[in-house]
């Protein structure tokens, strides 16, 4: 049998010099990749009467790089049962100046969205309060895959983006955040704020960014687990940022734990995104606590006829499908929308995976932040 290399096709070799560049590889470096991935056509020295095609080599990709972490399992005392060591793929995308953003691969799957009954009806009698049940129905839901912010936006990367790409329909500030740091989240801004970033960064980067569906946010934030917290039956204040004292807000004792842990830290400020060493299964950081998360989703009172293939609940018309196009409808809209997640201000219970807040729209707080998703590299 005879092998014959031909030239590699433009489109896969395109996608090499994208890879380069995300690795800052010299020429030399890509030339055995290269070599490597141009297709060879096997051709028999005794050609048969046959009308199939001849069949070449199948083209395979470079993969994403990687990055290595721990992650940690609690029990309700709160203390750690489990260690292992995990890998995830992301991308890195270079928004100028030395600032960078990560976005982590997130694999496709099925999940149950929202929390049982029973754990509804206990924390409404915890608390006195039936906004619980805004996590219910409980429902399978079906999770394309996706890339999602290594960490929430900071304010390195939202300055950047905001000086670099002018007003698309939305004035921002620049430095609109409360607690200053580059590596501190970005905070005090609003749903339209976000969406604007969303289209500002696509346009600078050339890549659809946006903000998650709420589906694909609890689906990130769980990373394969069922628990109230990624971490576990609990979380403690050494694992994530969040009021872990008790407090009383007009005359409902807000508790600093969950289950049986310690009471901890009350920090009063958001963190660093590196403050702590421990992320869920998939890679991502600070999904309990810290920052409240902007989803896409209008704000819907719980999930009777949800969709269940992970997709924004969109009810109008697909206006949420291509922000680039639809932006300045989405910007009239007055409905409330959806924060998950949490932050340094709310007690644990407020922090869980399937907790859900709807302020309006316009509404920001120095605890009001969010991370951005986009469509995995074609090829990988």
């Amino acid at each position: 049998m005879i092998a014959l290399a031909f030239p590699l096709r433009e489109k896969h070799r395109k996608r090499l010099k994208e890879f380069q560049r995300l690795w800052e590889l010299r020429d030399e470096d890509i030339l055995p990749i290269e070599e490597r991935l141009a297709p060879t056509e096997v051709i028999s020295p005794k050609p048969q009467k046959t009308r199939k095609q001849a069949h070449h080599k199948p083209v395979s990709y470079p993969y994403l790089p990687s990055f290595s972490f721990e992650v940690v399992t609690v029990n309700a005392k709160g203390k750690k049962i489990k260690r292992e060591r995990r890998s995830a793929n992301y991308q890195r995308e270079d928004l100028g100046n030395g600032v960078n953003l990560d976005m982590v691969e997130i694999p496709g799957g099925e999940f149950m969205m929202g929390t049982e009954e029973a754990e509804i009806e206990r924390l409404c009698k915890k608390y006195g309060r039936d906004w619980f049940k805004r996590e219910s129905p409980q429902h399978k839901v079906t999770v394309k895959p996706f890339l999602m912010g290594k960490t929430p936006i900071i304010q390195a990367q939202w300055r950047e983006v905001v000086n670099r790409v002018e007003t698309i329909e939305r004035d921002l500030n620049p430095d609109p955040s409360h607690f200053k740091g580059d590596k501190r989240p970005v905070e005090s801004v609003s749903w339209y704020d976000a969406v604007e970033f969303c289209v500002r960064l696509s346009k600078l980067t050339e890549r659809e960014y946006r903000l998650p569906s709420e589906a694909e946010w609890e689906y990130g934030c769980r990373g394969g687990t069922k628990t109230p917290f990624h971490f576990g039956e609990t979380i403690t204040t050494d694992l994530a940022n969040y009021c872990g004292q008790d407090r009383k807000i007009n005359e409902t004792l807000y508790k600093g734990t969950f289950a049986n842990e310690p009471k901890g830290k009350y920090r009063k400020e958001t963190t660093l995104i590196d403050e702590f060493a421990h992320p869920n299964a998939f890679g991502l950081y600070d999904m309990h606590g810290n920052v409240w998360e902007w989803c896409l989703d209008p704000w819907h009172d719980n999930y009777e006829g949800a969709p269940a293939d992970g997709r924004v609940w969109d009810e109008n018309d697909n206006d949420y499908q291509n922000l680039f196009q639809n932006l300045k409808e989405l910007l009239r809209y007055k409905t409330n929308a959806c924060l998950r997640g949490g932050s340094w201000y709310y007690n644990p219970d407020d922090c869980r995976s399937s907790y859900r807040l709807n302020p309006s729209r316009d509404f920001d707080s120095y605890d009001f932040g969010f991370r951005v998703v986009s469509s995995p590299v074609a090829g990988v």
